[in-house]
Formats: structure tokens, sequence, C-alpha cells
């Protein structure tokens, strides 16, 4: 990848090794501005207040809490006080994430650098450095700024938190002419990164960019300046509840009106209006929300997935496409020494001739997954080494054994066997071997060994006489259970697109390892994405399986395009590279082991195993999250379109009222723990059900529509049938009552039981709950007539028990028709 090198702000700097004055570092500190990648943003309780008063489900809240006060309902205003903090709390919380981003973004810079003033390193405020500026950068220091690196002393770099990628990256000195001058353009081998971690050795580097024109800064920037939305759900809930409570108060209205014109007077006016407030408001679907939300927070977390927004329990509910990582995500992150390839005679001490090349304080991965596949030997310590380099691309330890000083080399093959005393043929064949093993992924060197001839000198490296001791392959393996969560996700019709920094052929394998894309996995470049994407050519889009070479922009293009292409899009990251796609995301996913804070702060949920399997897993237990939230959503709206048009239509036709207040608490006290507890639980395994891309989050199917209608209106026509049978000639009206309330009762138990089909014990024991409190309020004369009711016959039992079993064909038939509907679908898929 090449950078783009400002000429104007290096002429003539970019091969010195001095720095700038301080009378030339105040000049262009005025002209460009300080070195501030990370802006603070606005803060403080007003600005969450703020915020917080824009949220409509907080002023319902608020309005349905103070009309349960005026109309004297301590309990139910309590309850709606008490909802308010979770959404206060909630709000705070996406403000807050903003700010806790910042922070985690400043924490990957410095705050001081050694610069060069001159020829004298001097200490400054990362913040003061300027374009220009020589700066040393040493092990474990990130790059305070973007620059060229002018010197590099066995320098290798961890640019995972830009690229993605596992493994160093070594760096070397920028080459420039007589004058100082450079090209306009440099490989990124001699390009540092602000934000990047220096492994091993020393660098200095020239700085070219600094604060947000830096490659950090830029992704600070998108990062920073996006907007958090509303979920779907959220959306959807508001608007129900605002149309609930539009319609309740109108209706509030309109009996208190017609029980006045019809002569019952203002006491009776007011009672019909209050009772008819308390059942209609809609007060337990933000209730239910909250509850069943929080409830996902804990199901997903036993799922080793932290959800950190619970509105992300909606929407990975809802994914159909998923961009996800290679390194630490589909793989282990980390290099294994898979293969060992020994020469002829070097079986036995081929590791050990490995070990003898390597250093223990490198940082190398390689030399470490080297010296830990010989851990029981005891390490041999050299007596000289010359370090890998970019131009030697090998490295060689001197050390003494036996009486005998002897050289161990290990790197690139092809420079290893150049150095042995092998024939033409055998190198090439096995240079043939080292292609065929980074065809499949692998990362391979090769070793050698020579014993010296007495007298040789420790300063000095041999460069000839070596004995070819073979190969080692390493890879970076991939996680248990990746393959069979990724054919989850295939057969539920989501698609996985897996985004990474390394080679297309390292990318294909792992692919090819784990199922993605078949045999032949469809791999475009990042550049190759990009210029399809550009040229508004989507039959790339749709057939890609792996994005290989791809950069911080190409992730987010991908999610924008797979976004406009009606993708609901879960995406994967662990670096401050990732910041822009997981923000842009519907679903960001972090990485909780080795992720940065940066992307654990603006992600969604946090992987606390950083495994692919946790991503499936909790898309299951999302989807069957919501399901029960939905089941409880239908049955509140069942339960209550009888509960209301009954309490509305009896005053209105002129019979006395229905439900008296000490009714409708009652009633309450079934419904609420049932909408609570009853829908919560999961079923030991949910299968992920087929994928479907409406472009919108749809709360209700026209057939869950249809059928919480036929429910309803059902129950409202034998409630009002059992009334008026029951009122009778002699106008019994406590009888009435309790027919009614009889039948309401045992309808709810049958929605309940249908909806749920009793999974669980909460379950089981709140529902039969609900149908034990009716004979025992009912029939017992003295709680009877304190409730305005009277005992129930047998034959009026029996009539209400029927009255359930018709409300249960539709239930029943709604059942069969969705898996006839998903039989079909999975088949047609």
């Amino acid at each position: 990848m090449k950078q783009l090198i400002p000429t104007d702000r290096l002429t003539g700097l970019a091969g010195s090794l001095s720095g700038l004055n301080e009378k030339e570092r105040g000049e262009r500190l005025l002209r460009y501005g300080p070195n501030r990648i990370v802006e603070h943003g606005r803060s403080g309780i007003w600005s969450v207040l703020q915020d917080s008063l824009r949220d409509p489900m907080l002023w319902f809240l608020i309005g349905t809490a103070a009309v349960f006060f005026l109309v004297g309902e301590w309990t139910e205003a309590v309850v709606m006080v008490v909802a308010l903090i979770p959404f206060l709390g909630m709000d705070a919380f996406l403000h807050h994430r903003t700010q806790a981003s910042t922070a985690g973004l400043k924490s990957q810079l410095l705050t001081s650098a050694r610069v060069l003033v001159g020829t004298t390193p001097v200490t400054v405020p990362s913040e003061d450095i300027v374009p220009g500026d020589l700066v040393e950068v040493r092990a474990g220091e990130p790059f305070p700024a973007d620059g060229l690196i002018v010197a590099a002393d066995n320098v290798q770099v961890d640019e995972s938190v830009l690229s993605g990628e596992a493994y160093p990256v070594r760096k070397s000195g920028v080459r420039s002419g007589p004058d100082g001058a450079v090209a306009g353009d440099a490989d990124s081998d001699g390009w540092g990164f602000a934000g990047t971690r220096v492994l091993t050795g020393m660098a200095r580097v020239r700085i070219a960019y600094t604060g947000r024109e830096t490659a950090y800064g830029e992704i600070v920037r998108t990062a920073v300046e996006g907007t958090l939305k509303r979920t779907p759900l959220q959306q959807a809930v508001a608007e129900l509840v605002r149309v609930l409570l539009a319609v309740a108060l109108v209706i509030c209205l309109v009996l208190a009106l017609t029980r006045l014109w019809q002569g019952h007077g203002m006491l009776d006016a007011i009672l019909s209006a209050v009772t008819l407030a308390v059942a209609a408001l809609p007060e337990e679907f933000p209730v239910v929300l909250t509850f069943f939300l929080g409830l996902g927070v804990f199901r997903l977390a036993r799922r080793r997935a932290l959800v950190r927004r619970a509105v992300a329990v909606e929407n990975i509910s809802r994914v159909t496409a998923i961009c996800s990582d290679k390194t630490g995500t589909m793989t282990a992150g980390q290099l294994v020494l898979a293969h060992q390839f020994p020469a002829e005679g070097y079986s036995a001490i081929l590791l050990q001739i490995a070990a003898a090349a390597s250093r223990g304080e490198s940082g190398d991965p390689m030399d470490a997954a080297i010296l830990e596949a010989v851990a029981e030997h005891p390490p041999i310590e050299p007596v000289a080494s010359f370090p890998f380099t970019e131009d030697r691309k090998h490295e060689t330890n001197l050390f003494r054994q036996g009486g005998t000083l002897q050289a161990a080399v290990k790197g690139a093959p092809e420079t290893v066997l150049a150095l042995s005393a092998e024939d033409a043929a055998t190198r090439q064949q096995w240079l043939d071997r080292v292609a065929e093993l980074a065809a499949t992924g692998h990362k391979v060197i090769a070793c050698a060994h020579r014993v010296l001839p007495p007298g040789h000198a420790v300063d000095t490296e041999p460069d000839t006489g070596f004995s070819f001791s073979g190969l080692l392959a390493f890879e970076d393996p991939v996680r248990e259970g990746v393959a069979e969560a990724l054919r989850s996700c295939l057969a539920a019709g989501i698609r996985v697109i897996m985004v990474t920094g390394d080679h297309p052929l390292t990318a294909t394998a792992v692919a090819r390892e784990i199922g993605l894309g078949g045999a032949t996995p469809r791999v475009l470049t990042g550049d190759e994405l990009s210029a399809c994407l550009a040229s508004g050519d989507s039959d790339d889009l749709e057939r890609v399986d792996v994005v290989a070479r791809a950069v911080p922009t190409v992730k987010l293009q991908l999610v924008k395009a797979l976004q406009a292409g009606g993708e609901v899009v879960a995406v994967t990251g662990d670096g401050v590279n990732d910041v822009p796609a997981l923000k842009a995301a519907d679903i960001g996913i972090a990485m909780g082991e080795r992720g940065t804070r940066s992307a654990r702060e603006v992600a969604s949920i946090v992987l606390m195993d950083d495994n692919f399997r946790t991503i499936v897993r909790a898309m299951e237990e999302g989807w069957q999250l919501f399901r029960n939230l939905k089941l409880s959503f239908q049955y509140l709206l069942m339960i209550h379109i009888p509960l209301v048009i009954t309490a509305t239509l009896i005053p209105l036709l002129g019979f006395p009222v229905l439900y008296l207040p000490i009714h409708i608490v009652w009633l309450e006290l079934i419904i609420h723990p049932t909408a609570l507890l009853v829908f919560q639980n999961l079923p030991e395994h949910a299968r992920l059900p087929l994928a479907t891309r409406t472009g919108k989050a749809i709360l209700f199917s026209r057939q869950d529509v249809i059928q919480v209608l036929v429910v309803g209106l059902l129950t409202t026509a034998l409630i009002y049938w059992s009334f008026l049978r029951s009122l009778g000639e002699m106008q019994d009206v406590a009888h009435a009552r309790s027919m009614a309330l009889a039948t309401l009762i045992v309808a709810g138990a049958v929605m309940t039981a249908g909806l749920s089909r009793l999974r669980g014990r909460v379950a089981v024991m709140v529902t039969v709950a609900g149908l034990l409190s009716a004979p025992l309020l009912i029939q017992p004369d003295a709680v009877a007539v304190a409730l305005h009711l009277s005992p129930l016959h047998l034959a009026d039992w029996l009539r209400a028990v029927g009255s359930g079993v018709l409300v249960a064909i539709p239930l029943v038939a709604g059942a069969l028709l969705r898996r006839s509907s998903r039989t079909g679908k999975r088949a047609r898929a």
C-alpha cells in the first residue's frame, strides 16, 4: 500500500537525521495546528438531559404516570415512575458512549514524545509535534503521528489496530536522494502510522501528517461524527403505545360524555372513564420491553456475549449478513507451528536448530511458537546474533555446543537455500514445496546449520557452507465450532463475508477449511471491491465470500453497500481500524479478549471469547428472546381488546358498568406477571429462522395481526354473550359481572397456554394461579359480596370453559399455519 508524501512539508528533510529548530517548530505549529487527533465532545448533566428530553418514550411514561396520579391509582403511578429509571439510564448511556469512545481512542496515543531539536532529543507533549519533526520511537511505544521512517534498527510494529493482521510488520528506512528528496509516495513498510505500536527496535520518524490528517485521525473523525439512531423495535413500540394512548383517551372521553347524556350522573361518568383509563392505558408495553431487553442482556452474557446496548438484543435477531474478521474470530489469532519438513538427517534436531536461531525477547510470534514447541529442552544461549532485516531476510545465531562453535540460521526459504550447499535441483524441490504450503495459507521459514572451523571470529557472520535442515510451516488455526456455526448461518439464509487484511491465498485457504463459499470461495481484494462499488456493479458484491487485503475504508464501504441492498448487517472488529464499520453496522460486535478499548466502546456487543461461534449463539438467543417478546405483546393485545371493548361497549349500550376499579386491579394482577414472566423462558436449543430481508423491522406480521384481531374479537363476543345471558330478565348485575370475569380469565389462560405452550415451571404456575383466582374470588359468598359479584353455578363454569376452548381454535390454527409456512420457506431456500 502506497502512502502519499507531502513533499512541500518535507523538502530537504526526508533523508536528514537532524530535527527542526525551535523557531521552525513554532512556525509550523501555527501553520498546521496542534497534533490533536481526538477532540473532546460536549459533556455534563445538562447535555445528557437535553438528549433524554428528545425521547418520546420518556414523555409517554411521564404523561401516563401523571394520569395515574390524577385518578388516584398510586400503585400504577409508582410502576410508571420506576419504569422511567431504565429509560433515563439508557439515554444517559447512549450519550456517554461517545465520550467513552473518545477516551478509548485517545488511550492508543502517546501523551509525550522524544523530538530531535537539531540533534538534541527533547521530550515534548505529543500535541506539540508538527510536520517536519524528527521523532524517536522505541519498543513499547506507539507512533505519535504519521510519517516516514528514515532510520530503523530491527524494527517490528504491531499494526493490528489499523490493519487487523495478527503478525508484526517489519519496517525499513526510506531511501532518499542526495538532496534529501523522496518520491511522491512510499511503501507502507517505510511508513509509521499514529497509534500503531513498535514491538522491537527503535525507529526515527520524519513526521508528515499530524492530528486529524493522520490515518488514525480519519478513523476517529468517522467514529465521533456519526449519529446514534433509535432501533426499529423502539420506533415500533413507541408508535404502538402512541396509537393506543390516543385511542384510549378518546374512548374514555366518549364514554364519560355518553354516561352523562344517558342520565347516570357525574359520579357514574367519572367512575366509568377512570376505570376504562386504568384498563386501556398501555403502560405494560414499555415495562415489558424494558424487562425483556434486560433479560436479553443476562441471557446473552451466559452465551459469552456482553451486551453494551440493551436494544442490540432486538437487532441481533434480524441480522441477515455478517462481515466477520478472520484473525482471532474465525481463527485463533495466534501462530502455531503446524508442520515440520526436515531434510535428510535432520528429523530429530530440526526444531533445536530453529530454536538456536531464535530469540525469546524478540517479540516475534514465530520465535515464540518455536521456543514453545521445544520448551522441554534447555535454551541455547547465543554468543553472537545477526538479526533479521528486510534486506537480509534471515537471522543467524552463533552458539557453542560440545566444545565447538556452531551457527544456526532461519528465514525466507529462498535466502536460506542460497546460503546452503544444496544443488539447483534440490533447491527447486524445496521451493516447490514452499509454494504449495503458501497456497494453503501457511507462513513458511527455512532453517540451516553448520559447524564453524576453529578460530572463527564470533563477530563475523558465516554466509556459506550451511547444511539445509528443513522447513517449518506455521498457521493461524481455525477456531473450534466455527464451521458448524457457519453452516447454521447458511442454512438460515444469512450471508457471511470474511474480511481480512491477509493475503488472498491465506484467506482462501481459511474460507475453504470452514466451508465458506464451498470448494471455490469467491475472493476479492479490497481494491477490487472498491472499484466494483464505485462503478455501481453489484454482481460481485452479491457473490463475494472473502475480502482480502482490506483496509478500514473498504470495510466501511462494504457495510454501507450491504445496508443499501436491504441487509441488516453485523460487523466484528477488534481494532481502531474497525471503529467506523462497527458504528455504521446495525450490530457492532467487538472482541473482548484482544479488542481495543475503542472498538469495545462503540460496539453494541462484546464477545468475551472472540469466537465466531458465539456470534451465532447470540443470534439464536436474540431471535428467541425477540420472538418471546412479540408473543408477550400479542398476549397483551389479545387480552386488552376484549377488556377495553367490553368495558366501553356495555356502558355505552346503557347497561351498568361492567368492571369496577377493583376488578381492573384484579385483572392487572393476572396480566402483568403473565406478560413479564410467562414468555421469558427460552428453549434449550434455538434454531435460527430463515432470514427475511424486508428492509425494515416488522413487530407483527400480517398473520400475527389477523390472529390477534380474531382472538380478541372472539373473546369480546363471548364475554358480551355471557354477560347478557347471565343478566337475564332479573337484571342480576353481580351474576353477570361474575360470568363476564370468569369468561375473560379462562380465555386469558387459554391465550397464555396457546402462545407460550406452557414452557417452564413459571409459565405453568402463573397460568394456574390466574385460573384459580376466579373460583377463589367468585365462589365464597363474603368475598363475592365485597367485590360486587355473586357465585356461579356449575353450568356457568362449564360455559366459561367452553368459551376458552373456542378461543383456542384460532390459536391452534395460527400455530399450524406458521409451522407450514416455515417449512415451505426452508424447502424453497
